[in-house]
């Protein structure tokens, strides 16, 4: 049983995104209590920042705003409501183009639970997880078992 690899290289980042529309995300000048709520009912630990244009500047996430709170001798809850996203956000972040090949995904999706994708001109395009990816191994597995 040879698994088809060169399948699953044909593989586009497009083709495989959950596009934008779909993706929780906060913008730059929220305050870190709204982008706890949005994470919250999200569901998600982590979400992209963008700015009004739709262009990404980092990610926001539970542990990060968490961080930004704690005081020496308590959470300092009140800072949540005067704290700014683009404060405390993570700029380096892992990105690709959506004309990337799909293989440069795969050494960034070992550490990353999903990738941040841009359109060509930076604008965001949408998210690719891991979860996508493994899921696409995992179908082309399965056929392999029953042929």
């Amino acid at each position: 049983m040879n698994f088809p690899s060169g399948e699953i290289l044909k593989l586009t980042i497009k083709e495989l995104l959950i596009p934008s529309e779909r993706v929780a995300h906060v913008q730059i000048g929220n305050n870190l209590e709204h982008a706890l709520l949005v994470l919250t009912k999200s569901g998600y630990t982590a979400i992209p920042v963008l700015d009004p244009s739709y262009k990404l500047h980092g990610l926001i996430s539970t542990p990060i705003i968490m961080d930004s709170i704690l005081g020496l001798e308590r959470i300092e809850f009140e800072q949540l409501e005067k704290k700014r996203v683009e404060e405390v956000m993570k700029k380096s972040i892992p990105r690709v183009k959506q004309s990337d090949p799909f293989p440069n995904c795969l050494d960034l999706l070992v550490n990353h639970p999903f990738l941040c994708v841009e359109t060509e001109d930076g604008f965001f395009a949408g998210i690719l997880p891991r979860s996508t990816v493994l899921n696409q191994i995992n179908t082309r597995i399965k056929r392999l078992k029953v042929n």
